[in-house]
């Protein structure tokens, strides 16, 4: 079988990256970071910080070659999601390389497991767990499609190795998340797609600020040593740009310890396997996505 990885070093000069929930908090951090370093950016989200705002309109080379730009974009809806790929195309003439999901929201007032105000699906679900999923889906196919090697980092937290009974819904997200980036770590080495995730402990940031319930009061929040968002997004930058975090790759970050929970996919030989079992057949599969490769993005 052909294996188009794994995905070297890969710098982020000259690069497009993607990044939902791009307008605040650690994804505008990335933003500035990625942007800063070389890197042309697309930003998903509702709306932008006043700070976002700034920022964007003062970069006089929002050009093809170096710019920065946004779009509206609700992460819950899957048109939504593949039209940040068609905007990458119409605005920077090709598919994005990276693609960040940052967007998540922490148990608000209108979806969470306590209040219990849905009927059909937990809307926090859809934005934590249903957009990174997809819109990963959607990047392997785009990668595909250009012919070329890229990178996801996607953002679980440290309460995906924990339980918390008063944040049900965010953390059972967040071991999904984990659990998914595991799972797609073999993505690396057979179609040069890395998939890898950070675990941030508690930042700064409008997820705990900007809210309109007394969550912050209630966690104790102001009695908690935070992060600035810079300091996750230096972390996912190194783990975009370094071959040593491998596809499959989860690695804490909080104010006192730097740690890899989960090895990539090229430390995974020899592990203990609680389950064992035959290798399945990954024919039709890899008949998918030959069949998604060279294939033009249709906006």
């Amino acid at each position: 079988m052909t294996k188009y990885g794994p995905v070297p070093n890969f710098p982020i000069k000259d690069k497009i990256v993607c990044i939902t929930g791009g307008g605040s908090g650690i994804g505008f951090a990335l933003a500035k970071l990625c942007h800063d370093n070389g890197a042309r950016v697309l930003i998903g989200d509702l709306k932008l910080t006043s700070e976002a705002e700034e920022y964007i309109s003062a970069q006089s080379n929002n050009d093809k070659a170096t710019g920065i730009t946004w779009m509206k974009c609700d992460v819950r809806e899957w048109k939504d999601l593949h039209n940040l790929i068609s905007k990458s195309l119409e605005v920077f003439g090709d598919v994005p390389d990276v693609y960040c999901p940052v967007a998540g929201v922490y148990e608000p007032p209108w979806s969470n497991f306590w209040d219990d105000r849905e009927e059909n699906g937990y809307q926090s679900i859809r934005i934590n767990l249903g957009h990174p999923v997809k819109l990963t889906r959607l990047a392997t196919r785009a990668l595909a499609g250009a012919k070329k090697q890229g990178v996801v980092c996607l953002v679980a937290s440290t309460a995906g190795i924990r339980g918390n009974y008063f944040a049900t819904i965010y953390a059972t997200t967040k071991h999904a998340i984990m659990g998914f980036a595991k799972s797609m770590g073999q993505a690396d080495p057979e179609e040069g797609v890395k998939v890898v995730c950070v675990m941030p402990g508690t930042v700064q940031s409008p997820l705990w600020e900007n809210r309109e319930d007394d969550i912050a009061k209630e966690t104790k929040y102001s009695e908690r040593k935070l992060m600035p968002p810079s300091t996750i997004a230096e972390v996912m930058l190194r783990m975009i740009q370094e071959q040593k975090y491998s596809g499959g790759t989860c690695l804490l970050k909080t104010i006192g310890e730097e740690r890899v929970v989960e090895q990539g996919w090229d430390a995974k030989e020899g592990e203990y396997d609680p389950s064992p079992r035959p290798e399945a057949d990954m024919s039709r599969i890899k008949a998918i996505l030959e069949g998604e490769r060279g294939k033009k993005w249709e906006p």
